[in-house]
Order: C-alpha cells, then sequence, then structure tokens
C-alpha cells in the first residue's frame, strides 16, 4: 500500500512537471527561454513542431514507470526538433529532466543506456554541425558535459536513496534481532522452567511408594516427553536469540517417535505407511512431522476417546499425509486455537495443501506435501 501511494504521488509529480513544460513552451516570453544546441533556422512553428514540443515536455511523464523509454522519446524529439531548425522552446529544458531522471531510476543496462545516448548525441552533433557554421566542436563538448553532469547527479541521487535503504534495513534488522532476543530470553525464563518443573515432578512421582507400573509407565512418557520438549524449545529458543545451537533439529522426530509417544500417554493411534519410507528432514520433513504432531494433539484433546488413524504415503514427488479421529468437532471452533490454520500455513509455504474438516462422524486431516 505504501509503495502504491509512493508510486501514484511521484508519477503525479512528473505528470506535473509535463504540463509545465509543454505549457509554458507557449507563453509569449517564456517559450523561448530554453534550450537549443544550434541556431535557429528561422522555420516558423507548424503542427509538426508543436507535435514535437508536446513529446518533448510530455514524455517526462513517463519517468518514473519507463525511464529508459522517456529519455529516448525526449531525446529523440529533442534531435528532430534541433535538426529541423524550429525556434528554441521551454519544452527542451525535458531533455534535462529525462538525463537526471535516467541516471537516478534505470536500474537494468545502465552502461547500455549511457553507450546508446552518446552515440545518438555524437550524432546529432555531426549533423549539427554539417547544417551549423556556427556551432563549434568545443560548443558540443562544452553542452555534452553539461549533459554528462546531468547523469552523474541523477547516478549520485541514485546511490544515496541505495544508501539511505541500506541504513533503515539495517536499523530494521537491528530491531528485529533485538526483539527476537526479547521473546527468546522471556521464553527460556517462563516456559523452559515451567517445562522443566514438569519434568522433575513427573521423574519424581513414578519412584512414590504404592505407585503401580500403568501409572508409572504414564509418568515416565510423561517425563520424555518434557525433555523432548525442552530440547526443541532450546533449539528455537537459539534459532530466535541468533546464536543458535541447533545440533539437534525437531525435524530429527519421526513419524513412529510421534505415534509411539502418543501411544505412551495412553492414546490409541494406529499408523499405516505405504511406499518406500524415507528419512524427513529439512523443511519438507518438518512440514509432516508438525502436521502429524498437530493432528495427533487436537485428536487427544477433542476426540471422544482420542483415537486416531495416521496414514503416510511416500511417492517421488510428494507425501501425503492423513490423520483420522472419532467425532466432528473442528479443534479450532471448539477452543478457538490456531492448530489447523499454522499447520495450513505450514503446508502452503512449501507449496502444498491441506483439508481439514469433518467426514461423517469423524474429523480428518488430508495434507500434501511435495517431497
Amino acid at each position: 500500500m505504501r509503495l502504491a501511494r509512493f508510486l501514484v504521488t511521484h508519477v503525479a509529480w512528473d505528470a506535473a512537471t509535463a504540463v509545465v513544460l509543454i505549457g509554458l513552451s507557449f507563453v509569449p516570453g517564456v517559450a523561448q527561454q530554453g534550450l537549443a544546441l544550434a541556431e535557429a533556422s528561422g522555420r516558423s512553428l507548424d503542427p509538426l513542431g508543436v507535435v514535437l514540443i508536446v513529446v518533448q515536455g510530455g514524455a517526462v511523464a513517463l519517468l518514473r514507470r519507463w525511464p529508459q523509454w522517456s529519455l529516448a522519446a525526449t531525446f529523440a524529439t529533442f534531435s528532430v526538433y534541433q535538426l529541423l531548425g524550429y525556434p528554441t522552446t521551454f519544452a527542451a529544458l525535458g531533455l534535462l529532466v529525462a538525463l537526471a531522471g535516467a541516471g537516478a531510476l534505470v536500474q537494468r543496462h545502465r552502461i547500455l543506456t549511457l553507450t546508446i545516448t552518446v552515440a545518438a548525441y555524437v550524432a546529432l552533433v555531426a549533423a549539427l554541425i554539417a547544417r551549423d557554421a556556427d556551432l563549434t566542436v568545443l560548443d558540443a563538448v562544452v553542452f555534452g558535459a553539461l549533459l554528462t553532469a546531468l547523469w552523474m547527479f541523477g547516478s549520485w541521487l541514485r546511490s544515496q536513496a541505495a544508501l539511505r535503504r541500506s541504513r533503515a534495513e539495517q536499523v530494521e534488522r537491528e530491531t528485529i534481532a533485538g526483539e527476537r532476543a526479547r521473546i527468546a530470553h522471556e521464553l527460556h525464563d517462563v516456559v523452559t522452567h515451567h517445562v522443566t518443573a514438569i519434568v522433575v515432578q513427573a521423574e519424581a512421582g513414578q519412584f512414590r511408594a504404592g505407585v503401580d507400573e500403568t501409572t508409572r509407565g504414564l509418568l515416565a512418557s510423561i517425563a520424555d516427553g518434557g525433555r523432548t520438549t525442552l530440547v526443541d524449545l532450546r533449539s528455537l529458543l537459539g534459532a530466535l536469540d541468533g546464536g543458535a545451537d541447533i545440533t539437534r533439529s525437531p525435524v530429527e522426530q519421526q513419524i513412529r517417535d510421534i505415534v509411539a509417544r502418543a501411544r505412551s500417554a495412553g492414546q490409541r493411534v494406529e499408523l499405516v505407511e505405504h511406499g518406500r519410507r524415507r528419512p524427513l528432514a529439512g523443511a519438507i520433513g518438518l512440514v509432516v512431522v508438525r502436521v502429524v504432531q498437530e493432528s495427533l494433539t487436537n485428536a487427544r484433546k477433542h476426540a471422544r476417546d482420542g483415537a486416531a488413524s495416521v496414514e503416510i504415503s511416500y511417492d517421488d514427488r510428494e507425501i501425503l499425509v492423513d490423520v483420522v479421529s472419532s467425532g466432528r468437532t473442528s479443534p479450532a471452533s471448539a477452543t478457538g486455537g490456531r492448530g489447523i490454520i499454522g499447520m495450513r500455513e505450514r503446508v502452503e509455504f512449501v507449496g502444498g495443501e491441506l483439508q481439514a474438516g469433518p467426514e461423517g462422524d469423524r474429523f480428518a486431516v488430508h495434507a500434501r506435501i511435495p517431497a
């Protein structure tokens, strides 16, 4: 939106400049206060000359969007106007504006643009010297130096704008880094503390008198899950803080590990895998793992009995993930959370698709993830 406002504002200024250049070219006393390289041959202004004046000044309106074409149109009509010997016109000043603007705005083929402009100027000078005996090589060199200075001035403006952008981006990066570090420290001080307390209590509970084997296994599962969470959390905190010791990425978890952990917590999960199973690594692997993980978490919280089936299909081009749980309630509608939204964002970020919703008396998550 800001870029659109920027372009509209500056294009409007370019159009206003073009109107001024053309308008003043027909105001007595001002019309001939313009730019000329050779003396006029006495040719009076006719319809062709009016068209050339309009194009000389009007091409400036294109400067912001098409600087090379604006310069080409301005220079070409200036040259024809001079060669035909029309009287000096205020619109010729558009050439100076176009040169400075092109020097500042041309992004691609700058050297080629400058080379063509210089060659066109040399050809113009040669033609004008042959027509006007009063025009000397020194005059042409001085005029050319003026045009070159305008291009260089535009280039200087361009470099200054790039420097300002670079400084602004540096400030933005430093601000983001500072905010990320602050968030990382807050998460470390609050979340890590509570998860550590959960692990310690779960481990201590296993050794209390009177604890049966089922409860002891459940407490052991809680402790293992807490330790895994701490490892993942420290990895994410390191990435946030910019000093990551990412020796273990969350993606290194495999589907079987997630299912086994869910089963040890008492959840009934069925896992079926089709195709040649391969290690899940990189961004794609992380997306697959997180979709299964979040889907099982939702099933545990919202399904009638927490039961779920996980089906993974591997082929050379994509990985299909299907997680179906009992109960039709959408996790998002039940809690107002972002689980499904987050899964969909992850999948779409790597170019995949995700669908989640009730299917009969079940809730299903279907994801297609490019391999």
